[in-house]
């Protein structure tokens, strides 16, 4: 229900990001790109177009602070989080929640096992604490010397943390306390 007010909510601006994603460059719309959903199977996300569009990358894997193929609305998008609106069709298919563990793409499975095992059981969300605790993950992996290495061992971890703390305490509460922090993170 949330999912389909905020795409009818939604839709004047979804039509006019299309817009300006087609008269400013090539290529789709939207980015799809595999992801790990609940229980470890994998589904489609769905984003706004944010990279040049070349068909010998499309839907590989972004090297994590690599800024140089975004795009100069991208970049616009990204800060503001608009690229994500089109997961509001992952949450109406059912693939996504409003609230949830980021979905990771397939090659981090690896580090979902052990004491982080439980997250995969948890359907995944366009919000978390660990995506308002790192909204500026790009520009912490551009800064970095060595993004994938920051990212596996020192990103990826904490989220991992924080999304088992939160998969032991799922409850409608906490769920509105993460979309009213989500919220009040955008609009600042």
């Amino acid at each position: 229900m949330g999912s389909s007010l905020g795409l009818i909510l939604c839709l004047p601006i979804l039509v006019l990001i299309g817009i300006w994603i087609k008269t400013t460059g090539s290529g789709p719309v939207f980015f799809r790109q595999a992801r790990l959903g609940r229980y470890g199977q994998n589904f489609t996300l769905l984003k706004f177009r944010t990279m040049n569009f070349d068909k010998e990358i499309e839907g590989k894997q972004f090297t994590p602070g690599d800024q140089s193929q975004v795009t100069r609305c991208g970049k616009i998008l990204r800060k503001t989080k608009l690229d994500e609106l089109p997961e509001l069709l992952n949450v109406l298919r059912g693939e996504m929640g409003l609230v949830g563990p980021r979905p990771e793409v397939p090659r981090y499975e690896r580090f979902f096992g052990g004491e982080f095992s439980q997250v995969l059981g948890i359907r995944p969300g366009i919000t978390d604490f660990a995506s308002i605790q790192y909204r500026d993950e790009e520009e912490i992996l551009s800064r970095s010397i060595d993004p994938e290495w920051t990212y596996v061992h020192e990103i990826l971890p904490d989220k991992l943390r924080m999304n088992a703390s939160y998969s032991k305490r799922v409850c409608l509460r906490v769920d509105l306390q993460i979309l009213c922090l989500t919220l009040r993170k955008l609009l600042c």
